[in-house]
């Protein structure tokens, strides 16, 4: 099925783009959503019209994006993460920490819009991460990731320490008890040591 875009629509075009999409997408999808109208003459023609306006939102677009992309590239993040001593992070580095690093320094980026290596980055160290702009314009970011070790406290003996065993009770069902009867009953497994 034939369509022109209303507006942009993620991983399929701009406002203004003529697409070729499955009947059931535009019907189940697009057209109720208002982000398209089928393709006619009729149509064509309102978006004949509104050609100038469309070429100014994508003109101011690309402005945004080439700014966007100077202010990025100009940008180092530094991130400390916890990690062990060979360097190793205790968690990892993906878009959205990079994308609220981003956000702390007052530039907002949509977090799928970054591409950090191998989806994760998982141990100290120097990157490059890529984001994604407008068409097919892309940044590339430095970020310099530290490691910050995790003290662990040991106890006197130098041991770490250890969980403590929790013992389960085993109740079995009996005849229903009074009040008194089960406070007696409790307290003879205390004293037994079954708790």
């Amino acid at each position: 099925m034939k369509i022109i875009l209303n507006q942009d629509v993620p991983n399929l075009g701009e406002i203004g783009d003529v697409k070729d999409v499955a009947a059931g997408y535009a019907r189940n999808f697009l057209l109720p959503r208002d982000l398209a109208v089928v393709y006619n003459t009729k149509t064509v023609a309102v978006f004949a019209k509104k050609q100038a306006e469309i070429d100014a939102i994508k003109a101011s677009k690309r402005q945004a994006s080439t700014s966007l992309k100077d202010q990025l590239e100009a940008e180092e993040l530094a991130i400390t993460m916890p990690a062990g001593a060979n360097g190793k992070l205790y968690g990892a580095v993906n878009n959205a920490t990079v994308a609220d690093e981003l956000l702390k320094k007052g530039i907002q980026v949509d977090r799928k819009k970054i591409e950090v290596p191998g989806r994760a980055i998982k141990s100290t160290g120097n990157y490059k991460v890529l984001v994604h702009l407008y068409e097919k314009e892309e940044a590339t970011i430095r970020v310099a990731i530290a490691g910050q070790e995790v003290k662990v406290e040991k106890t006197e003996d130098g041991d770490q320490p250890k969980k403590q065993r929790v013992r389960k009770v085993r109740v079995e069902a009996a005849e229903p008890q009074t009040d008194e009867e089960q406070a007696a009953a409790f307290e003879a497994a205390i004293n037994a040591g079954q708790m």
